[in-house]
């Protein structure tokens, strides 16, 4: 590989030939701010924030883009012209951004805040004059929207096109006029958007955010005739440690359990009990197809952003969904029936929260068929980010928390369950589970390693007893779009795809911490993350979901056997064609 060597501040480094700027400087020690910027989906140089000098160029140059091409270039990222020039566009940036720092959601963590802070830009400046005006967007079940605070990084447009292959939204109208919204200014709801939230995840302001349940939730703590549960998602005690100034891929399972009580919830589960059953459910229906010809592949249905997906641009794959429900909802259909009758507590007077990394959880909720004690499984769903927020609202000193433990019987799980929260851990669960169905022997490993990694989309074909099971797993959904185009056109053949809507799965779901720049581009946080729910799969004693003691006691008191009528009831769903709906 040819290299180069350039100064940077006076610095010598070498990179690769092609290398940018912003990597070089980087490499020599420089951080060099931006906002725009997203490595692998939005490299256009179009915030100005990332500029720096350069010996020989009449003009500052993007440093995300302008790439290290030759030997001896001089380049300085930080000189007082620089700096003033950065000052002056962040200032044009907050002459025209609505200015409720002290309530924004994003107070405290707000890239745009942050660079005004180092840049000591002040808030009366010289470009004070008209300004956008402001039309937040609460349509959709999951987010607002609010103009007023966009500076047009056009990171949410990046993602939502590259990433995930939707363009919901875009730029709209020319010069002072931009903003950023749907075709024809349609409010979200009436776009193809999927609620996966990613817009929210990269958005560096507080012109996107989730809409929050936490009012509602205090509420019915403090309703004394309420009984109000809480399950957590796997991925959730994976990062909710980041927004208390943890590092990424702490595990602080014990510690939000702990906080969790403190809070006040009446009982603390864990939404990993719901996808052992959901294993259980799911490997079931996939040896019945197998065996019986039904249609493969089986796709899973555990992320409600790619089953919407699917709903809108593949309808022609709706009967391939697995008709199980998710763990968050199996949860809490069966803590309205099963669990609220053993305690006799009318499921009409239990609150289930769920705390989840995803926002489309909460269009989960408003979905036909997931009411299965005729009252909805699942009333609250509140992401990591509002969790932590109740947290800190209350006051709890969560990292000197001492850890604590679940409650039973909800709040047993395996190691199978546990891994649901990274891209790979769905299929690898079920295939635990399946191979013991197929053969009536354990696998002679749990660990079926080809399925993980955060990135892509991996294939492998198992054989199992001559019998040659073909699985691939795929997350973001432009790449689920790519293999579903495969299949669909006979290019590609398989048993069971696993399809997760966020890049790397829930571990970097939309409702996730925020990561801020510096780590976003350098750090690999999604498998920092993921590395602690394997992690704890390593370390259970039980790693199947067929082997969870819990979940056995549920089908011999109640359920019966997996897949029974009683669990098509109670645990199974059906979906819905969409694709004329946004037409």
């Amino acid at each position: 590989m040819n290299k180069v060597t350039v100064k940077i501040n006076g610095v010598s480094v070498t990179v690769p030939v092609g290398t940018t700027i912003l990597d070089a400087a980087y490499k020599a020690g420089f951080e060099i701010p931006t906002l725009c910027y997203m490595r692998g989906v939005s490299e256009i140089g179009s915030c100005r924030v990332c500029v720096v000098e350069l010996v020989g160029s009449r003009t500052p140059v993007a440093s995300c883009v302008y790439r290290c091409d030759r030997d001896g270039m001089e380049i300085y990222t930080n000189t007082p012209k620089i700096i003033e020039y950065r000052r002056k566009t962040l200032e044009l940036m907050v002459s025209n951004h609505k200015k409720e720092c002290l309530s924004c959601v994003r107070s405290g963590d707000c890239e745009l805040m942050r660079l005004c802070h180092h840049y000591d830009v002040q808030e009366n400046n010289r470009y004070e004059g008209e300004m956008t005006p402001s039309e937040p967007d609460t349509s959709p079940p999951h987010m607002i929207k609010d103009t007023g605070k966009c500076i047009l990084c056009r990171r949410c447009v990046a993602i939502c096109a590259a990433g995930q292959g939707i363009n919901a939204i875009g730029p709209n109208n020319r010069g002072f006029k931009t903003e950023i919204g749907s075709p024809f200014k349609m409010h979200l709801d009436r776009t193809a958007c999927v609620s996966c939230g990613q817009c929210i995840a990269v958005c560096p302001t507080g012109a996107l955010k989730e809409k929050s349940s936490t009012d509602e939730v205090m509420a019915a703590i403090d309703d004394p005739t309420k009984t109000v549960i809480i399950q957590t998602a796997p991925a959730v005690r994976a990062a909710i440690g980041e927004c208390f100034k943890m590092p990424a891929g702490t595990n602080t399972q014990g510690k939000l359990v702990a906080s969790l009580r403190r809070l006040g919830f009446d009982y603390v589960f864990d939404t990993n009990f719901g996808a052992d059953l959901t294993v259980m459910e799911e490997a079931t229906e996939l040896m019945e197809r197998v065996k019986n010809g039904g249609p493969l592949p089986l796709m899973t249905s555990c992320s409600p952003a790619w089953v919407k997906y699917c709903e809108t641009y593949f309808p022609e794959f709706i009967p391939n969904l697995s008709t199980c429900k998710s763990p968050q909802q199996m949860f809490g259909a069966i803590a309205k029936t099963w669990w609220a009758k053993k305690m006799g507590i009318d499921p009409k007077n239990l609150v289930v929260v769920s705390a989840m990394p995803c926002t489309a959880k909460k269009f989960e909720l408003t979905r036909d068929g997931e009411a299965a004690a005729g009252v909805p499984d699942v009333d609250y769903a509140i992401t990591t980010r509002g969790i932590a927020t109740m947290i800190s609202m209350a006051g709890i000193r969560f990292s000197e928390l001492p850890d604590e433990e679940y409650d039973d019987p909800l709040g047993f799980s395996s190691g199978a369950g546990a891994i649901f929260g990274s891209s790979g851990g769905v299929a690898e669960a079920s295939l635990r589970t399946a191979y013991e169905m197929l053969t009536g022997r354990e696998s002679p490993t749990p660990n079926f390693i080809e399925m993980r990694g955060v990135g892509g989309t991996k294939r492998a074909q198992y054989d199992i007893d001559g019998m040659q099971l073909r699985v691939a797993v795929t997350s973001g959904l432009a790449n689920a779009r790519r293999l579903l185009e495969a299949v669909r056109d006979g290019k590609e053949n398989y048993h069971m795809i696993e399809v997760m809507a966020c890049p790397g799965g829930c571990v970097n779901g939309g409702g996730q911490p925020q990561v801020m720049h510096g780590a976003r581009h350098y750090t690999e946080v999604r498998s920092k993350r993921a590395s602690v729910l394997y992690n704890i799969d390593e370390n259970k004693s039980v790693r199947t979901a067929h082997e969870n003691d819990a979940v056995q006691q549920l089908y011999d008191e109640f359920l019966g056997s997996p897949g029974s009528e009683l669990c098509h009831e109670l645990l199974h769903t059906h979906f819905v064609d969409r694709s004329d709906l946004y037409k």
